[in-house]
């Protein structure tokens, strides 16, 4: 739930900003989902990376 809400959250900030450069709900709603998705798939990437990287680790 937590991270749901925050991706809400990010959405709904980055639909504001924007709308706030724009001018418009749906240049900016969709700069929103936009960012949303490219979020997921770098964290889901960024994940596997460091899933695959020893360092740190023992084991």
């Amino acid at each position: 739930m937590k991270s749901i809400l925050w991706t809400l959250l990010g959405l709904l900030v980055m639909g504001l900003v924007g709308f706030a450069f724009t001018g418009s709900v749906a240049v900016g709603g969709g700069m929103a989902l936009v960012n949303a998705a490219l979020g997921f798939i770098s964290y889901a990437i960024y994940e596997r990376v460091w899933a695959n990287i020893a360092w740190g680790r023992h084991v």
